[in-house]
This record gives structure tokens, C-alpha cells and sequence, in this order.
């Protein structure tokens, strides 16, 4: 039985509850897919990837993050070697062909109910950014132009938090909009970055929650685990 082990950042601050959510939804993609062994480990969580890999020969890595970047590329890889293990690694969850459509679809139900015509309406994906990784956020514009292509949303705009253009700013200029966290765990960025960016804003649209907490999501994760592992 093919292995695949779910990897995330986690919080450092908090790195049992980032473990604890990562492992249940693991638990919701196992009985998606039976013929694959799923395990979970968050970064921050101290031997979780240890464990992990501890009675796997050759595992497959699914790095549960929106970007390729310095974790994927670099961090995770050299964990595992530290660790003596082999691994394949899959695409990272973020650049998934299967989340523009999900995204687009959230987004369009959530203007709907808010009263807003999406032609009218700015659509706001709200990603990480980095002063340091300077390609962490380039996934985030490869999905607004996706979605910019659709023409459902009269523009479709990136705000970062740690690197200009700023969500407050990108939010301040939206007179009415839909605002999508474009992160994979909810963590303090989540809880405390964004709504107090908004707020400052005055953004009065609706606020959804991080794309990762879909419920959908355990489902597109495993149509991706399977792809790989029959190839």
C-alpha cells in the first residue's frame, strides 16, 4: 500500500492544535481513498514528521501549502534526509488545477447571498506574501488570473499581508467585494491579520474562511492522491 504523508507549516505557537486539524483531515481523506495509508505532520510540531515517517519505505509527499517555495523546495526535503527517508513529492496543494473552480464557485454563492451583483463586484484573494520568499506569493496571481479570465467578478485582486500591495490597502479601494483567504490552515494570519486588516479597511463584504477549510477540500485532495499513486 502506497503511503502518502499530508505536510503542512503548522504553528509554532500552537503547534498541537495545527497537528490536531492537519490529522483529522487526513482522517476525512482516508475512506476517500482506502488503497492509499494518508499520515499528517505539521512542521512546527516537534517529531510529528519523524513519526511519520518512521515505517515508511519510500512515502509520498503532499506539501499542504499554496505556494512552491522555500518549505517545499528546501525545508521538507531536508528534513527527510535528515531523517534518512526517500520520499516522492506531489505539487503543492495551492497550484491544484481542480481549486479555480471551487474557489470561483464559493465566491460567486457567497456575492449571491450577500445581494451583490458579481459583475459589479470586486472578488479579493487574500494570500501570505513574504519580505524574504519573494515567489511565495506567485501562485496567488496565477489564481487571480485564472479567475479574472472567468469574467464573473467585475475585478479580481490580490492583497498580501507581508509585502505590498497590503490587503488594507487593496480592501480600502473595493467599495463592495468578496474577500477569499487563499491560505491552506487556518492560523494567526487568519484569526488576526486579516480581520483587522479588513476592518481598518471598513470592508463590510463577505469574509470567508481560508479555501483549505472547503469541505470539498478532502475530496479534491484525494482525486490528487490517487491520480499520482496510479501513475
Amino acid at each position: 500500500m502506497k503511503t502518502v504523508i499530508i505536510v503542512a507549516h503548522g504553528s509554532p505557537s500552537d503547534p498541537d492544535t495545527k497537528q490536531a486539524a492537519l490529522e483529522a483531515l487526513a482522517e476525512k481523506i482516508r475512506p476517500l481513498c482506502p488503497e492509499i495509508r494518508v499520515l499528517a505532520a505539521t512542521l512546527a510540531k516537534d517529531g510529528a514528521l519523524a513519526k511519520a515517517v518512521n515505517d515508511c519505505e519510500a512515502p509520498v509527499i503532499y506539501p499542504f501549502f499554496m505556494a512552491e517555495g522555500w518549505f517545499t523546495k528546501r525545508e521538507i526535503p531536508r528534513r527527510l534526509k535528515e531523517l534518512g527517508c526517500k520520499a516522492q513529492h506531489m505539487d503543492p496543494f495551492g497550484i491544484d488545477p481542480a481549486l479555480e473552480k471551487l474557489i470561483l464557485d464559493e465566491c460567486l454563492a457567497a456575492a449571491a447571498q450577500a445581494g451583490l451583483d458579481s459583475r459589479a463586484t470586486d472578488l479579493i484573494l487574500c494570500a501570505h506574501g513574504s519580505k524574504i520568499a519573494r515567489k511565495s506569493k506567485d501562485s496567488a496571481y496565477a489564481m487571480a488570473e485564472k479567475l479574472r479570465r472567468s469574467g464573473a467578478f467585475w475585478r479580481v485582486r490580490v492583497g498580501l499581508i507581508e509585502e505590498p500591495p497590503f490587503l488594507e490597502d487593496v480592501a480600502r479601494t473595493s467599495n463592495q467585494g468578496v474577500c477569499l483567504p487563499f491560505f491552506a490552515l487556518r492560523a494567526g494570519h487568519v484569526d488576526g491579520d486579516i480581520p483587522e486588516a479588513l476592518d481598518n479597511a471598513r470592508f463590510s463584504g463577505p469574509r470567508l474562511p481560508p479555501i483549505g477549510e472547503h469541505p470539498e477540500i478532502p475530496a479534491l485532495i484525494a482525486r490528487a492522491l490517487k491520480q499520482y499513486c496510479e501513475n
